[in-house]
């Protein structure tokens, strides 16, 4: 009889756990769901230049394919700002789109593509030299690129 008192006090604790914890509302639950209605956003952190020119082509290829279905930015800094500018070389790794066309490609599809300004002066690099359509990033462009979500890749 004790064992059965035991294991049905061990049920009752689980069916009680089991209940909405009390922070959770219904207007939290409203929010997440009319969120789902906007497209989610990919931030693409891209660290890698002529250093790592796998991992820079890697983030340009799924920035490329991404940016068909969803809201994407990419943000450049340490060695990746020196593949921004007009006079940079282009990279051609098997299996990828070049460097240079996979930036024409985005900029044509409109996606947010940032410097990281102190990394551009690390770098000797000034605004003008950058290729048309590449930003020097600002604080607010971080989150204004999407409605949804935003899934963060780093390269």
């Amino acid at each position: 009889m004790k064992t059965k008192n035991v294991l049905f006090f061990i049920f009752l604790l689980a069916i009680i756990s089991c209940k909405n914890p009390e922070g959770t509302d219904i207007a939290e639950l409203v929010k997440v769901e009319e969120r789902g209605c906007f497209k989610d956003g990919i931030f693409i952190h891209v660290s890698s230049g002529y250093d790592n020119p796998h991992k820079a082509s890697m983030a340009l290829s799924l920035a490329v394919k991404m940016s068909e279905t969803k809201d994407v930015t990419l943000f450049f800094d340490i060695e990746g700002v020196k593949l921004l500018t007009k006079t940079s070389e282009d990279i051609q790794m098997n299996n990828f789109m070049t460097v240079q066309s996979a930036l024409d490609t985005l900029i044509h599809h409109q996606v947010q593509i940032m410097a990281c300004p102190m990394c551009m002066a690390k770098a000797e690099i000034k605004p003008e030299q950058l290729r048309e359509g590449i930003i020097v990033a600002e604080a607010e462009k971080f989150f204004s690129f999407t409605k949804g979500r935003i899934l963060t890749l780093d390269y």
